[in-house]
């Protein structure tokens, strides 16, 4: 019984010491894979930082930039500027007159087509005056007779106021001949009266130019029967052409003595010729109205602007619209260059035109303007001045 529990002793013995080598090799195991992961992980820390090493050593260091060459002007402040303004009107003939016949009649022709260069005093459109000269033939024959009988009378007078004084006639006698020779003169005034009548509507059976023009739009075709008053033609003065513009208020006679006007890109000189006392209830305008001086053929009814410089005075410079930057809230501002530093002047725009603009603000009166790039360059950058225009 004694070496059977000393049997099972041993056995327990021996199985206690393989539990605990295969946990110690377990621990063992387990270490070494930590310790091999670690030393993998070691290795490419290592690898990676001479890699990036060998690649910063490898490339060439960057020098620094050297400053933006730009391209700047002195300011030149100025006193004031000239303001353009300009005003659309329109191109009239001095004279557009519609004519008609002042009595009726049928049309035998007109003369005219329109476009037609006229002079004064060309017949330009003639009424048939057939009954006209016909009435006028009897007129003078009657005439005629009536001179005839005149004379007779006028003899018949003399003879009796001879045969009165020598007494073989009555004194009624004399006063008959010349109540006869009178009512004879009479009738001659009265027929002559008629025939000047007659005249006068045969001068009024042409239509003639009352001034040198063109033609402008032609009514009729010939051979119409025409009341009187209707309409024929329209004659235009194209010699000397008006320009009919609206005006402001705010425009004083002083200010368009010396007035230019542009037509298709050509400047004129114009000359105020009356201004309208009244106000365009539309436009709320005055008409003011100007003769054109050119020999240049104008064409009526076209657009013409008028050109009216004012001097506006107010101290400042003229700065190209490339050099204006707009900053928040509307504000503008320019950049000037000061020891070769950039720098921020804030300005006022009071004017501008097509490639410029007017402006003051807090620039000085010396400084140097960046004309062009202004938005390559910020303020507080260091650049160089490429070249100074005066």
């Amino acid at each position: 019984m004694l070496e059977s529990l000393t049997f099972r002793e041993s056995s327990m013995s021996d199985e206690q010491s393989f539990n605990l080598f295969r946990r110690g090799l377990r621990a063992f195991l387990r270490a070494g894979a930590t310790l091999f992961v670690t030393a993998i992980a070691m290795g490419l820390v290592l690898w990676g930082s001479n890699t990036l090493a060998q690649r910063a050593e490898a490339d060439t260091i960057t020098s620094i930039a050297e400053p933006l060459p730009v391209q700047v002007r002195p300011i030149e402040m100025r006193r004031g500027f000239t303001l353009s303004r300009q005003f659309v009107g329109q191109v009239e003939a001095s004279k557009n007159v519609t004519l008609s016949f002042e009595r009726s009649g049928q049309l035998e022709a007109i003369l005219v087509v329109e476009g037609q260069r006229v002079f004064e005093g060309d017949v330009l459109a003639r009424l048939d005056t057939a009954l006209l000269e016909a009435e006028q033939q009897r007129l003078e024959a009657s005439q005629a007779a009536t001179r005839a009988q005149a004379d007779f009378a006028e003899s018949r007078l003399t003879r009796a106021v001879a045969l009165q004084s020598d007494g073989f006639a009555s004194t009624e006698a004399v006063d008959q001949a010349r109540a006869n020779r009178d009512e004879l003169i009479a009738r001659l005034d009265e027929i002559a009266a008629a025939l000047h009548s007659v005249q006068i509507n045969l001068e009024k059976s042409e239509i003639t130019a009352a001034f040198d023009g063109r033609i402008g739009l032609t009514n009729v075709d010939g051979q119409e029967a025409l009341a009187a008053g209707s309409p024929v033609l329209t004659l235009v003065q194209t010699d000397a052409p008006e320009i009919r513009v609206g005006l402001p208020l705010s425009v004083t006679e002083q200010m368009l003595q010396s007035a230019t006007v542009r037509i298709r890109g050509d400047e004129f000189v114009a000359e105020l010729l009356q201004i309208r006392p009244d106000i365009d209830p539309v436009t709320r305008t005055r008409t003011a109205i100007f003769a054109l001086q050119t020999d240049q053929p104008i064409v009526v009814g076209e657009t013409a602007t008028l050109i009216l410089d004012q001097a506006v005075a107010a101290t400042g410079t003229w700065v190209p619209l490339d050099a204006l930057q707009e900053g928040q809230g509307g504000a503008w501002s320019i950049l000037t260059v000061d020891d070769e530093i950039v720098r921020h002047a804030l300005v006022e725009v009071l004017h501008t035109e097509p490639s410029r603009a007017f402006v003051r603000g807090t620039f000085a009166a010396d400084a140097l303007l960046i004309e062009t790039g202004a938005h390559r360059v910020v303020p507080g950058q260091r650049v160089r001045v490429l070249q100074s225009q005066g």
